[in-house]
């Protein structure tokens, strides 16, 4: 570690520019809409329900409705946790193995969800394989990336 008397080594092999600007845009528009939408999901949840998922609520039993309310906030709480950690925490998760392992198998775990549901499931939305097409580009340009930017 670095100021204990041991040398910090960096990686020296450089990326294309071209693979560093995927990755930012990747990264930023993944984390970009968890902030965003975790947050409208927890404050305006029902709206979310109706407009995004097709749900209506009104069709469910009030225990029921409060059972799916709830763990919809929860999850989009969850989601806007994981954006505002991965914004404040880029600089780790581009160069510190650990953070970027937690970070790249929580989005790889997403789209293993994802997949999960398509199989088992069926067929979503289109906006749906959209989200998830960005999350499987994304995982991959950003841990190309980073094989270049972590340190030894």
């Amino acid at each position: 570690m670095a100021g204990d008397g041991s040398v910090l080594r960096v990686r020296t092999r450089l990326a294309p520019a071209w693979l560093r600007r995927a990755s930012d845009v990747l990264f930023y528009g993944y984390v970009g809409l968890m902030v965003v939408a975790g947050a409208w999901g927890v404050v305006f949840g029902r709206f979310d329900q109706s407009r995004l998922l097709g749900l209506d609520l009104d069709r469910l039993a009030p225990r029921t409705e409060a059972n799916v309310m709830t763990q919809y906030r929860f999850l989009r709480a969850i989601e806007l946790g994981f954006g505002l950690f991965a914004i404040l925490y880029k600089e780790p998760i581009y160069q510190k193995r650990a953070f970027n392992r937690l970070f790249l198998f929580t989005m790889t775990a997403g789209v293993a969800g994802r997949g999960l549901s398509l199989r088992l499931d069926g067929t979503p939305s289109p906006i749906m394989y959209v989200f998830g097409g960005w999350e499987v580009l994304g995982v991959g340009v950003i841990y190309a990336y980073t094989r270049t930017t972590l340190e030894d």
